[in-house]
């Protein structure tokens, strides 16, 4: 089952970005009493009680007056709604209620999401209390009054938030068909990948729309496996919300990514990998799942005998944190190389999946560490004892070292690349914990 998606909405300076921190752990965002400040880390990993869910900041609201305030926020309300499982509609009890908060919550009250109303800033409940009453105006249910700042409230803020995620069915965790997030920009071809695939098989099992999240799920069986298709593009746009198409692509690829094994990340040949490509790649990455980067529209490309391999170079130079990842380039268009998709999914989940015996494992390490020394500092040397593997999906490694600070990089680097020698793991990143084990 899928992480459950909490989005976070409100006008500027209620203190989004302060919450956003304090529930991700860390200064993601950089906070300033200036409104629309704001820099675009959109999302964070969070838990609360054995419940662990995507954070997303739906962002930055300019103030330049009040009617771009509200259709700002507005904006950020739709993509919220589109996206998320909860919804947090922070307030500000110092500003106390506005018209906008107003117009605000009656497009979350009709949406039918689950709404936490939270009013912020309240550093005295005593002294602040009355003010918060206030906010029951707005139709929404029970105010949850906070603190973000001296991270008052938060615990019973996070209780209210985590009864509404959707409760897991036994239907939904038996599920064990392999699902395939289709990301990337706008425009690169993504819908009409799902297309050819469907029109090459003639067999649409299932069309299920109206998910948590209004993605498109398409299932589609090849060669007997059923597999589905999470296609992003299939998300509702509403055409009168003038949305930040950078920022929602990048949302909707978070909410997607978070239920795939598999991500195609497709880019378009004719204007070749980009920043925002990277931005996106990122996600995938982050969150250890197998990727295959999807080259479409290659019909459209003039080619000689040197194209690919420079288009093949370009990509790994802009997404160079992922070297594992596979490369293809179809046309969705002409149907160019998309019977070999499933192929490649195939195999990247067999890689993501795949388990190393301990012993075998060691004797790489061992073989690795003969083969280039560990480095050394201060006339102390890195010490390797053992190595195993822990976790799949991604493969993750646990190495016990006798001082974790001579680790470097560069050497986990160098035995990540000895490992994939010896057993590929083509198209999916590898964890590697390091651990110290003193007195050996």
């Amino acid at each position: 089952m899928s992480k459950p998606v909490v989005a976070v909405v409100g006008r500027p300076n209620v203190g989004k970005s302060t919450l956003f921190n304090v529930l991700a752990g860390e200064r993601i965002a950089i906070v300033k009493d200036t409104p629309g400040v704001t820099r675009d880390r959109i999302y964070a990993d969070a838990s609360w009680l054995d419940h662990n869910f995507t954070l997303i900041d739906t962002g930055g609201i300019e103030p330049d007056s009040k009617d771009i305030i509200l259709s700002q926020m507005r904006e950020q309300a739709q993509i919220a709604i589109d996206t998320a499982d909860v919804i947090l509609f922070l307030t500000d009890v110092r500003q106390g209620l506005l018209d906008a908060d107003d117009k605000v919550a009656d497009l979350l009250r009709r949406s039918g999401k689950p709404v936490v109303l939270v009013v912020n800033k309240v550093d005295s409940f005593e002294k602040f209390m009355p003010d918060v009453y206030e906010f029951y105006n707005l139709g929404i249910g029970e105010p949850v009054p906070i603190s973000a700042a001296s991270m008052l409230g938060i615990g019973d803020m996070l209780d209210e938030v985590i009864r509404h995620f959707p409760k897991k069915s036994g239907e939904e965790e038996e599920d064990d068909r392999p699902k395939v997030a289709i990301i990337g920009k706008p425009n690169v071809g993504k819908s009409s990948l799902v297309n050819r695939l469907l029109g090459e098989n003639r067999v649409i099992v299932s069309d299920i729309a109206g998910t948590t999240r209004d993605a498109v799920d398409t299932a589609i069986r090849y060669n007997g496996d059923e597999y589905v298709f999470i296609d992003t593009a299939g998300l509702r746009r509403k055409s009168k919300v003038k949305e930040d198409l950078e920022r929602y692509s990048i949302i909707r690829a978070v909410t997607a990514v978070e239920r795939a094994d598999v991500t195609l990340l497709v880019i378009d040949a004719t204007e070749g990998v980009t920043e925002q490509d990277a931005k996106i790649a990122g996600i995938a990455h982050d969150r250890g799942k197998g990727i295959v980067i999807v080259v479409n529209k290659w019909d459209a490309v003039e080619k000689d005998d040197k194209t690919m391999q420079k288009h093949t170079e370009r990509i790994r130079q802009i997404l160079s944190f992922m070297p594992y990842a596979e490369i293809m380039f179809i046309s969705a268009k002409t149907g160019q190389r998309t019977g070999k998709i499933f192929d490649m999914i195939r195999m990247v989940m067999e890689n993501n999946s795949m388990r190393i015996s301990t012993g075998v494992l060691n004797e790489i390490v061992t073989e690795a560490v003969a083969m280039q020394q560990p480095p050394s500092d201060k006339g102390k040397r890195l010490k390797i004892y053992y190595s195993t593997q822990v976790s799949v999906k991604p493969p993750t490694f646990v190495i016990f070292v006798n001082e974790k600070q001579l680790m470097h990089f560069s050497y986990v680097r160098y035995l990540e690349n000895r490992i994939r020698d010896a057993f590929g793991f083509r198209g999916t990143s590898l964890k590697f914990i390091i651990r110290e084990r003193k007195g050996e």
